[in-house]
């Protein structure tokens, strides 16, 4: 049985050089096409940044790779017919201040939805320094707990147990719990061909 993964900063920053140097490439040259800035892309290597995910896609983007390989090498690419089964416990995750990231189905490269499942540690919207934006569409659903979305220019959007939300994932957003305790959601992220965030 396959075991969860966990992708701490050092993991992260190991697999970024990894993926950088295969390709060759130069810090500049990552953080050219990621646009992020060579100095974050340096921190990332030295396992001295965790990630949002806008910071993943583009990093994903600018590497040429599917989001999933960050956390490891995909089995396989999507097809026709192709399936993928995550089980219980066995969750690829990335962990920031913010959030506990699960990511779902990694194992398939090329998709086009981005499954996740989320604890949202943040209890207050003041933890964000910056909101995430990223082209694309997104879903939200509320597992357990109570979340509160804040989304550029729009009064902040209270979910309870078993409410969603589908927004324009380029505007900027955070989740929140808004209850004592985190929150648990599943969060799929439509993320459209050639998409960088």
């Amino acid at each position: 049985m396959k075991e969860a993964a966990s992708l701490d900063r050092v993991s992260l920053g190991e697999r970024l050089r990894t993926l950088r140097q295969q390709r060759g490439w130069t810090l500049a040259e990552v953080a050219s096409r990621s646009g992020l800035a060579v100095s974050t892309i340096s921190k990332i290597e030295r396992g001295r940044m965790s990630l949002a995910y806008d910071k993943f896609m583009q990093l994903a983007h600018g590497l040429g790779v599917d989001v999933g390989e960050l956390f490891g090498t995909p089995e396989r690419s999507f097809t026709e017919r192709s399936l993928a089964v995550t089980r219980a416990g066995q969750a690829e995750r990335h962990e920031t201040d913010e959030y506990l990231y699960e990511m779902l189905c990694t194992e398939l490269s090329g998709k086009r939805m981005i499954p996740m499942t989320g604890r949202i540690k943040a209890h207050d919207v003041r933890q964000f320094s910056d909101f995430v934006r990223h082209s694309g569409e997104e879903f939200v659903f509320v597992l357990e707990g109570e979340l509160t979305v804040h989304l550029e220019d729009r009064e902040p959007i209270r979910l309870g147990r078993h409410d969603s939300i589908y927004f324009d994932s380029a505007m900027a957003h955070a989740y929140v719990s808004a209850g004592a305790d985190d929150a648990t959601i599943v969060v799929v992220c439509w993320q459209p061909v050639g998409g960088s965030g």
